[in-house]
């Protein structure tokens, strides 16, 4: 049976100044993920806003253990990558 796993993740950007800055570490964050973890990833929340953002990814399988484990490793990525901060998440397996 086809399982959709999807997480949703707040950051916190830190002193930026500009959104071109966020931008940039953003499109590069949203890169690194999409080519280590194979899922799809975009901003989805809090494009105009200059300190968050919030990002979306989702990935496909038959095994909701394997999906929550590839995205719960995703947080992990993002935490260690050390250009910004959690803040919060959630992750569904629909």
């Amino acid at each position: 049976m086809m399982q959709v796993g999807t997480l949703e993740i707040v950051l916190d950007l830190g002193g930026l100044s500009s959104l071109k800055q966020k931008r940039g570490i953003i499109k590069g964050l949203l890169a690194k993920v999409r080519q280590k973890f194979e899922v799809a990833a975009a901003e989805v929340a809090e494009q105009d806003t200059i300190r968050s953002a919030c990002l979306g990814f989702s990935a496909v399988g038959n095994d909701a253990t394997m999906l929550q484990s590839r995205l719960r490793k995703i947080v992990n990525f993002i935490e260690l990558d050390g250009q910004t901060v959690v803040v919060d998440f959630r992750v569904d397996i629909l």
